[in-house]
């Protein structure tokens, strides 16, 4: 059977990110043509200023050379420029004359420089910085000229004036705002950062807005609004970029800003999809990595048949390295009824923090100096956090080590190339890595912007310790642990897979309750330590004798599971509950209610530990602002009393909760959200987040164990046992509910 023909316009790394997903997932369903206007393969162009800053060559950037595409079979159509689409024949015209047809057809044609209308501004060597090309032109002036002005005084300036310094070049950058990065940072980070600059040898002119560029035919200098001047005769323009999208526009593809496209990155035309910065997804386009990535991978999965929730958006974010400073910005960083929930500035070691907050929930963050936290704020600012998790934990060590180790493992760390935090431990204790360049080798973390180097740093400090802890005997934070499926080992201490490790730990448990096995047992609901320990392990044929950052973490839990306690050291190294309602933002009558309910299942779950981090959310009204569909668990209020849903994800895969059940009263949702809550727990992999094991379980499986009266209450039983108290939790029954009504 013949394949479909997928022709990809834009070889940049939004539509190659896609294609290469489409490789990974179905290889043989497409025969793939991607047309590019650049002569080379595919780069990474975040790196370029690397390139100007002599830090990197060419060839390092390269991210795909030629022969990844021979290998797999792709047409790489370089020095290409598609001018004409025809969706009625299914046709595309380069302006060579080339024509191609397509089954499918994919707009990834990135964005342009913005040039604003400035008079003078096509003179000679005026110039933006955008490709292989701009670098070698901007190192070609360098040895005829010495003055440079750069308008623009965003990342992208910033990098370029960075760049010309480099290159022994005077760089003044030119701004129309009062502070540098005024979109990323407020006044404080961002006068720490001009001053780091300026001793690099940078001048700024700020509040500065350029009338002309002067000079007859070639760039003499600038004009300014208010009557001075500056020499230059090299000028940089870095004020933005705009979405490519006349080629879309001439072929009848409805555009706004950008190229118009739904959840599944469809257009208004049949077969034709857009990916990357030019396309507008519910009225924003962006130009980070990580959201084009996001957008790359659910297209990916859509031409491939498979099954996915649709993209819904990112949160904005930046963790970057400016001319060697660290710097991290996410979500909104200014606003009318914006308040500071944090601000700290240490001037001696020229670090700064602040997390900005709206309603009691954390909306944004800045860090400049030390960004090791970015990812763990990230998290925060995604999910809309209580500012109550910004509490820092008592006894807290590093404040870089305490961020890696609470940071959960499958949060991602480096979102360049999407390499989570389990990943990279993994890679440390498997392949001896040392050095953050041997972490970068192996895994690609830090490999691209190098934003994240400080969480990459932190985690080799975080594995190092627990390592060396462990091998002493003494007690640390551990790390997480990557997901695994029932296939793949736990980790290299072990062939043992997590289903058939928390089997062993289970019978070697109930064996020795018995008087074998473990040497001095003791009873249920005590703590396993010391010689327990090590003999655990040794019965276990474990490989390590004590372990290791990814396998530790996981023998604990299970142990803890099959009926022995944490210490409370162990208990705050694992994740816990989040539990948010609309009552602040709607105090009513019923929320008399939620805080009631509330109030139950935070004294049942406060203590708990769970296999990965779980939120919870309540829904008092109709219209609510909390979204039960991509939480973990949700409550929503209904006019039969409580509806309760499972396995919803706000972040990435997003997953659309499904109706695990009704309650027609209060008690009955504490008692199903509850048993829910610690059937996951006993049946969990570690890591395992809740809505992977929903999917695994299959919601008409978890449906059938807890709509059974019986076992419904032995879940509840367990809970009550551990907590070690006969609380009121309530015995009323749930009523069962039947299949058909349980559908989303």
């Amino acid at each position: 059977m013949s394949r479909k023909k997928l022709v990809v316009i834009g070889n940049g790394m939004a539509g190659v990110k896609c294609v290469e997903e489409i490789m990974n997932l179905e290889p043989d369903t497409y025969e793939i043509v991607i047309y590019g206007t650049e002569p080379r393969p595919n780069y990474n162009r975040i790196m370029l200023s690397k390139v100007l800053q002599g830090e990197h060559s060419i060839q390092d950037i390269i991210i795909n050379d030629w022969a990844w595409y021979a290998e797999r079979d792709i047409r790489l159509c370089t020095g290409e420029t598609v001018h004409r689409i025809d969706p009625r024949i299914k046709c595309i015209e380069t302006e060579s004359g080339k024509k191609e047809t397509y089954d499918i057809l994919i707009l990834a044609t990135g964005s342009s420089p913005f040039i604003p209308p400035i008079p003078g501004i096509d003179k000679e060597r005026v110039m933006s910085f955008r490709t292989i090309d701009d670098c070698t032109r901007m190192a070609g002036y360098s040895k005829a000229y010495r003055k440079a002005a750069v308008i623009g005084g965003g990342l992208l300036g910033l990098e370029a004036a960075r760049g010309l310094l480099h290159l022994g070049m005077e760089a003044v950058v030119v701004h129309n705002a009062p502070y540098i990065m005024n979109r990323q940072l407020d006044y404080e980070a961002a006068s720490m950062l001009q001053r780091e600059l300026e001793n690099q040898g940078m001048s700024f002119l700020l509040n500065k807005n350029t009338q002309k560029i002067t000079g007859r035919s070639h760039a003499q200098g600038l004009l300014f609004t208010d009557g001075s001047k500056l020499e230059a005769q090299v000028v940089i323009v870095a004020v933005g970029i705009r979405p490519n999208v006349d080629l879309a526009r001439r072929s009848g593809i409805a555009t706004h800003r950008a190229v118009v496209v739904d959840d599944y990155m469809r257009t208004s035309v049949p077969d034709v999809y857009a990916v990357g910065e030019c396309a507008e997804h519910r009225g924003i386009s962006y130009g980070l990595v990580a959201p084009l990535y996001e957008q790359g991978k659910v297209l990916a999965r859509t031409l491939c048949g498979h099954e996915v929730p649709g993209y819904t958006g990112s949160v904005p974010y930046s963790q970057l390295k400016v001319s060697g400073v660290d710097v991290f910005s996410a979500g909104e960083i200014s606003g009318e009824r914006m308040q500071t929930a944090i601000q700290h500035l240490d001037g001696i070691q020229g670090t700064y923090k602040k997390v900005l907050m709206q309603a009691g929930k954390v909306r944004g963050a800045i860090l400049f100096g030390n960004t090791v936290e970015g990812t763990a704020l990230l998290g925060l600012v995604q999910r809309g956090a209580d500012v109550g998790e910004l509490a820092p934990k008592d006894g807290a060590p590093d404040p870089a080590e305490t961020a890696a180790a609470a940071l959960p493992s499958q949060e991602t760390v480096c979102a360049c190339n999407n390499v989570s935090k389990a990943a990279i431990l993994k890679a440390i204790q498997e392949q001896g890595l040392e050095t953050e360049e041997q972490v970068k080798q192996h895994t690609k973390a830090s490999g691209s912007c190098g934003g994240c180097k400080p969480m990459v740093s932190a985690l080799l400090k975080h594995a190092k310790r627990v390592e060396l802890d462990e091998a002493t005997g003494t007690s640390t934070e551990s790390g997480g642990t990557e997901k695994k499926d029932t296939i793949l080992p736990v980790c290299h201490c072990t062939e043992m897979s997590h289903e058939e490790l928390k089997h062993q730990v289970n019978v070697m448990l109930k064996t020795s309750s018995k008087g074998a096995g473990v040497p001095n047992f003791r009873p249920a609901f005590a703590p396993l330590e010391g010689e327990q320990f090590s003999a655990l392990l040794k019965q276990l044929h474990w490989h390590s004798k004590h372990g290791c950052p990814v396998c530790l973490p996981a023998i604990r839990y299970y142990v803890y599971v099959s009926g022995l306690m944490l210490s409370s050291t162990e208990q705050h190294q694992y994740q816990g509950i989040h539990i948010y309602s609309g009552q602040s933002l709607s105090p009513s009558a019923s929320s008399i209610t939620v805080s009631d309910l509330e109030t139950r299942l935070r004294t049942r779950w406060e203590t708990a530990a769970m296999p990965s981090e779980v939120n919870m959310a309540i829904a008092s009204r109709f219209r609510s602002p909390v979204s039960v569909l991509v939480a973990d668990i949700g409550l929503q209020v209904s006019p039969a009393g409580w509806e309760i849903y499972v396995g919803g994800h706000a972040g990435h895969p997003v997953k659309e909760g499904s109706l695990l059940g009704t309650a027609e009263s209060e008690q009955q949702a504490v008692n199903l959200a509850s048993a829910c809550l610690q059937w996951y727990r006993q049946s969990a992999w570690f890591d395992e987040p809740l809505w992977a094991w929903t999917e695994r379980l299959g919601i008409m499986s978890i449906r059938e164990t807890l709509l059974d009266t019986q076992l419904q209450q032995e879940l509840i039983f367990n809970r009550t046992q551990e907590r070690g108290t006969d609380a009121e939790l309530g015995t009323e029954p749930l009523s069962e509910v039947p299949i058909a009504q349980a559908r989303v």
